[in-house]
């Protein structure tokens, strides 16, 4: 899911038996006259993430916040384990009518639900909102949406988008129809992410900072100040259509906090000052965390990975010899020690975490390995031919940058890398920046970062959410804060398979395509993978019901407080 912080942890809490799924889900009676209805959750983070826009933000940060707040015509389920991973109907009545092979999508639009402003949901809504992601310049509009009939056009003038022919609409019968110019076996799961979630159509189509948008969920933004924090409270106007989809909460308001350091967080979460902190856990606590608050802690897998793109378009990394340099280089236990330990933590060589392509642990980037004869599994790092790559791409030398998010692991990361490419011949340098800015700075070209250090987790269940929204063409925006390629890769030939894909409906088919895609973009390096991970949440005494999915971590409204 769009990272731009990373949690940590250690090995050690896997030994002290930490639980993998945390405590039992809430009742299916649903949160009203509950006796754990009611207060007040109280959240913390070293800083805010970003924009309140819920079609822009791409942290999981807010996107975990927002998920509780509003909806799409489908969504992820709030639900625990593989259901959670499986798209079900949300504002829509049912699973869209799927016509022309792929190539229409026909949704019916629930009666009844209003925004929390009291503004009736209508059709007219949903069409301005898929018009809105190609005009405030979505970070998925490209990649995800740019399937839809007129989206090109949106995408070269996006101030004029209107979708002509690629979506209608039908007051009378509240039916959406979506067009395709061709067939996408993985529509449905783009709808459902949380960038296609429906605002009023009376929504201004620019960023809209610290304003919140209404609502349709359980929660709406009642205050925010930048770099102090929110409040959230229950929207006036909800009830519950479906629980899977979009339960209705337990506390009655979410106070979310910011500027407490990660240490000062994770000692307020263990004493119950707040209930839940966001981001990293310090690893000098982490034996403390583990020991004596193990009851508090929550580990579980993640469709995720560390990894560091590198900008093909400027040197040094512009000759593709330098870029193997660096993965050849990349010392992987090194970074999954820094993480946190091998309990939650594993080398990784290419961009697709385990789980979702054969071949999980194989390594091109390893001694004795290429993307011709790649090892079983990553061993060491070969520093000699990366030093003899650095020299035959004639960049050695070269100033190079590393940008990393100024937490205190990245930052420790940071050092080791910085200090790795100047073993390789480069002149090296670290420049942390606040977590809150670190991935627009690094997606806009305008800035010239040469290489970077990001988290990233899937959006959906499927490779494309690694290898296609990282490196397609359409996700490269230079000069914009939102061009989640940040590498800056164009190649036909992943653009090509991408396309063939798309037009599958074979999973088996499919996934060997997928392989093909990976394995290109392996050939081409365009970044280092580092570490596939876990997650590692801390709440407080006070907080029950712990529940998290594998997309969407901790769901807020799911728990409860004393």
């Amino acid at each position: 899911m769009k990272a731009s912080w990373q949690a940590s942890g250690a090995v050690l809490l896997l030994l002290l038996g930490v639980a993998l799924h945390g405590l039992p889900a809430r009742a299916a009676d649903g949160t009203q006259g509950s006796p754990h209805r009611g207060g007040t959750l109280r959240l913390t983070a070293v800083s805010a993430a970003g924009t309140l826009d819920p079609q822009i933000n791409y942290s999981s940060q807010y996107m975990q916040l927002m998920g509780v707040m509003y909806d799409g015509l489908l969504t992820y389920p709030k639900l625990e384990g593989p259901a959670g991973a499986q798209v079900v109907p949300d504002l829509a009545q049912s699973m869209p009518e799927r016509l022309d092979d792929g190539r229409t999508w026909v949704f019916t639009l629930r009666d009844g639900i209003r925004f929390s402003d009291g503004t009736p949901l209508t059709v007219a809504d949903v069409a301005a909102s898929l018009q809105r992601l190609f005009r405030v310049g979505s970070p998925t509009a490209g990649s995800f949406y740019g399937g839809i009939v007129g989206a090109d056009a949106c995408l070269h003038d996006p101030a004029h988008c209107t979708l002509a022919g690629g979506v209608e609409t039908d007051g009378a019968t509240r039916r959406i129809t979506i067009h395709l110019t061709a067939p996408d076996s993985e529509f449905p799961q783009k709808i459902a992410f949380g960038h296609a979630i429906v605002l009023p159509a009376s929504t201004p189509a620019h960023d809209l900072g610290e304003v919140a948008a209404p609502a349709t969920g359980p929660y709406r933004i009642v205050s925010s100040i930048p770099d102090r924090g929110m409040r959230l409270e229950r929207n006036p106007y909800f009830h519950e259509w479906s629980e899977a989809a979009q339960p209705d909460g337990y506390v009655d308001a979410i106070q979310y906090d910011y500027g407490l350091s990660e240490e000062d967080a994770v000692t307020a979460v263990e004493r119950g000052q707040y209930d839940w902190m966001a981001g990293l856990k310090p690893l000098d606590r982490l034996g403390e965390i583990g020991g004596r608050y193990t009851a508090q802690v929550h580990v579980y897998p993640l469709y995720g990975l560390m990894y560091m793109p590198m900008n093909v378009n400027i040197p040094p990394f512009d000759d593709i010899r330098a870029r193997q340099a660096v993965n050849y280089a990349l010392d992987r236990r090194a970074m999954t020690i820094l993480y946190g330990g091998s309990g939650i933590a594993a080398p990784l060589c290419r961009m697709v975490p385990p789980g979702l392509l054969p071949g999980d642990g194989q390594c091109a980037w390893t001694e004795g390995a290429d993307p011709d004869h790649p090892a079983p599994r990553w061993t060491r790092p070969d520093m000699a031919r990366a030093r003899q790559l650095v020299r035959e791409s004639g960049t050695a030398g070269q100033d190079v940058t590393l940008i990393v998010p100024a937490t205190a692991m990245d930052t420790s990361m940071g050092t080791y890398l910085r200090d790795m490419l100047q073993d390789i011949g480069y002149h090296a340098h670290l420049h942390p920046l606040s977590p809150a800015m670190e991935l627009a700075y690094a997606q806009n070209s305008a800035n010239h970062v040469q290489i970077s250090l990001m988290g990233w987790y899937a959006d959906y269940v499927s490779p494309s959410n690694f290898v296609d929204t990282l490196f397609d063409c359409d996700n490269f925006h230079p000069g914009s804060d939102s061009s989640i390629n940040m590498s800056g890769l164009c190649d036909a030939g992943v653009q090509t398979l991408v396309a063939r894909i798309r037009h599958e409906h074979d999973p088996q088919v499919m996934q060997g395509l997928w392989q093909q895609v990976d394995d290109r973009i392996t050939r081409l390096a365009a970044a280092a993978p580092m570490i596939s991970i876990s997650y590692v949440d801390l709440v407080s005494p006070r907080l029950g019901n712990y529940f998290s999915t594998r997309l969407y971590h901790m769901t807020f409204s799911r728990v409860w407080v004393k």
